[in-house]
């Protein structure tokens, strides 16, 4: 499933990126989605899934081994060779496991009537038998069954080839995986080809419910129902409701050749009804290739709105339309074709024809780079994610998701990282709403009750000894809190707002303890909690130590500069971060991989700091580093991540640093040049523009920027521009194999 351009001559690549004559014909020949290899992350820490979806799709059908464990939180785990089934919701490279809703299993039979052990419901698989695309994923289980899947936005459609006289298909509405469980399902049989029905569960998603309606191609021919008895209480005394598993028999009637049964199940958040209404629309027919083209069109529309060629290395195109693809998996469209949607209320609302409501954010990793890069490919998605966001805190009484999932909040992680996904949506003019009413949002969430918000507000810092993660929260309070002060100044003009936001913005001083040289927890009586090592990963740092917290300023890298003593100290501070390796007394948690000194790539808080060698003139450094972090840690391999995926930052991460800018502050209009992987960048843009970089001399020892161009013309700054990227600009890059030289 790997390909390689045939486009590498100057000429073709000319035509292919500049020549707008011939555009039908460069679309032909440029096909991304080619690239895509979904089993990248499959092993090791990635946990992704290499199941079949659309961008940003509801349904990610994909094979589940059957087995708990952060290994096997994607419900697929590359090194085991064992499938339970195949469900229709996952989460992509996150650290907690659910969903795995509506899962079928086809199994071989010699009767309608007999039954299968729910133990050999599991059956074995190679991966020479295996083939993952983009919206596509086959297997040739050893039962000799082959499945292949493909999606729409709301639906799923299996397809599966078999030799036997009876296939029994399970339908498992009861057996689930990791944190998930099921407290309520019901089946129906609707006609004779036809269910529908809903499965109810609590985890990390609380109170889910998934309804949906599956469609066969050939009738069944017979059906037992199990009813398995699901308790009120641990002692098993009062039963709640039951988690049913269906046994759908079919006669294939040709012994002496392959025959096929094709499943196509919609799924809706709101009722069964939203379900048939999303089966009809989407998915009227029974054509399976039909579908898996469609779903490859999808693909090519939405990976084309990067054109990246010309790479330094072998396969650096699949790594990096791979990382395209992985950052396009979520947020998920949540809203029904009719446009309703279940909201954080649990009550059903209506949006206007022409958009979507979104849910699955995981907002402490993806508001770093996965949203900025949402804002210059997809500004309407980007407008209807950043309403989504906001309705939801309407419909939560003013509390603004952190980790929204299936019209739930699970209450993951820190901060209140809506703040900056709306604020910065609004000041680039993708979504401009009444200002007040984001502000009454942006104020209510601030402004919230609760000790930790309370002690941040009265004592300027989260205490040690009355919260977990205090230090992080202040550093992570800060920042929303500096979001809020640029909507209060820029927007809706608030003197009085923009001053309180702006000193809440400081808050990240408070924590810092200039005679250690470190941000640390503090207790509420102002002292610093004892015992501090900065090499610890303690309760007192989210999924962190005191080295990968020390460059979390984004939005007042000056001040961070002044603190640490000026720009030399922070240049010898960064140094220092890079080169010190982890002592013997330190255990590293699964969170800290892709370790480079005390640099953790494998996790967020650390992202930006390779780009602040640019903010002390010597952005070589930087160079050095990013292109040491592209090539080593991003491998085109099932274990070709090195960390969890988080719904899309990591690889937006690399998106960005392939193409050769990163937004260090994302809520900034700026983006700090790096080192780019390929010698031509196109971005098409809304107003019919072309923005472009072009790296000249580009290669494996010259990645080192020596002058800038931008539209022909000198330019001087260690960063590109919004407003450059939206007007079409061209920035060129005049690359070196030496070191020590700072173009402005």
């Amino acid at each position: 499933m790997m390909y390689r351009h045939s486009l590498h001559t100057p000429l073709l690549l000319l035509l292919l990126l500049f020549t707008t004559s011939c555009r039908s014909r460069t679309e032909q020949l440029f096909h991304p989605e080619q690239y895509v290899n979904p089993l990248i992350g499959t092993d090791w820490v990635g946990n992704t899934y290499p199941g079949a979806s659309v961008p940003f799709g509801m349904v990610q059908l994909s094979p589940d081994n059957g087995k708990s464990g952060w290994d096997y939180i994607a419900g697929y785990y590359y090194p085991d060779t064992m499938i339970m089934g195949f469900s229709h919701t996952h989460l992509s490279g996150t650290g907690a496991g659910d969903l795995y809703d509506i899962r079928f299993m086809p199994i071989v039979k010699s009767t309608p009537e007999e039954i299968v052990p729910s133990e050999r419901v599991r059956t074995s698989f190679s991966h020479r038998h295996e083939k993952a695309e983009a919206g596509y994923y086959a297997v040739r289980m050893d039962n000799g069954i082959g499945v292949e899947l493909t999606a729409t936005e709301h639906c799923g459609i299996q397809r599966y080839t078999v030799h036997d006289l009876v296939v029994e298909v399970r339908l498992d509405l009861y057996n689930t995986m990791n944190w998930d469980r099921t407290t309520d399902s019901h089946l129906r049989l609707i006609d004779s080809c036809t269910i529908g029905g809903y499965r109810y569960s609590d985890g990390w998603a609380r109170d889910q419910r998934v309804y949906f309606r599956t469609r066969f191609s050939r009738p069944i021919d017979h059906v037992r129902i199990d009813s398995i008895p699901l308790y009120k209480d641990e002692e098993k005394t009062e039963v709640a409701d039951y988690g049913l598993v269906a046994h759908l028999s079919f006669l294939c009637l040709r012994d002496d050749a392959d025959s096929t049964i094709v499943i196509t199940t919609a799924l809706s958040g709101v009722d069964e009804e939203g379900a048939a209404a999303n089966l009809s629309a989407e998915a009227p027919h029974h054509d399976f290739d039909r579908y898996r083209e469609d779903a490859s069109r999808q693909w090519h529309t939405a990976l084309t709105t990067i054109r990246a060629v010309a790479g330094i290395m072998p396969e650096v195109d699949t790594v990096f339309y791979t990382a395209l693809y992985h950052s396009l998996l979520c947020p998920t469209v949540f809203s029904d074709v009719d446009g309703r949607y279940r909201g954080a209320d649990r009550q059903i609302h209506s949006l206007a024809a022409g958009h979507r409501h979104y849910s699955t954010f995981s907002l402490w990793d993806t508001y770093r780079a996965a949203h900025p890069l949402y804002h210059i490919l997809f500004p309407h998605r980007s407008a209807d994610m950043a309403e989504s966001l906001l309705a939801f805190g309407e419909e939560n009484k003013g509390s603004l998701p952190v980790w929204p999932m299936w019209a739930g909040e699970t209450n993951m992680m820190i901060g209140y990282h809506s703040v900056p996904v709306i604020v910065d949506a609004y000041r680039k003019g993708i979504y401009q709403p009444d200002a007040q009413r984001i502000m009454a949002l942006l104020r209510s969430m601030a402004e919230a009750s609760g000790p930790d918000l309370a002690n941040y507000r009265h004592l300027g810092f989260v205490p040690a000894d009355s919260a977990h993660w205090s230090m992080s929260k202040t550093m992570e309070y800060a920042y929303d809190d500096a979001c809020i002060a640029v909507f209060a100044r820029e927007v809706v003009a608030d003197t009085m707002q923009t001053a309180r936001y702006e000193e809440r913005a400081q808050a990240y001083k408070n924590v810092y303890d200039r005679e250690s040289g470190f941000f640390r927890p503090r207790l509420a009586s102002g002292a610093w909690k004892e015992a501090f090592d900065p090499f610890a990963y303690s309760e007192n740092i989210t999924e962190s130590n005191a080295w990968q917290y020390l460059f979390g300023v984004q939005h007042d890298i000056d001040g961070l500069t002044a603190l640490f003593g000026g720009k030399d100290s922070l240049a010898k501070r960064l140094d220092q971060f890079f080169d010190t390796p982890t002592p013997s007394h330190i255990s590293l948690p699964v969170f800290s991989t892709g370790m480079i000194g005390q640099y953790a790539h494998g996790n967020e808080p650390s992202h930006h700091v390779a780009y602040l060698y640019n903010k002390v003139s010597q952005p070589w450094k930087a160079a050095r580093l990013l292109r040491r972090i592209l090539t080593e840690l991003y491998r085109n391999s099932a274990d070709g991540l090195c960390g969890n995926e988080d719904c899309g930052q990591l690889s937006a991460w690399y998106v960005f640093s392939a193409m050769g800018f990163y937004p260090v502050d994302p809520l900034s209009d700026k983006y700090e040049l790096g080192t780019p992987l390929f010698a031509h960048v196109a971005i098409p843009q809304p107003n019919g523009s072309t923005f472009r970089l072009t790296a000249h001399r580009l290669s494996r020892t010259h990645l080192y920027i020596e002058s800038v161009k931008v539209d022909g013309k000198p330019y001087h700054h260690s960063y590109i521009t919004w407003q450059q990227i939206r007007s079409g600009a061209h920035v060129e890059l005049f690359m070196t194999n030496r070191e020590g030289v700072c173009w402005y």
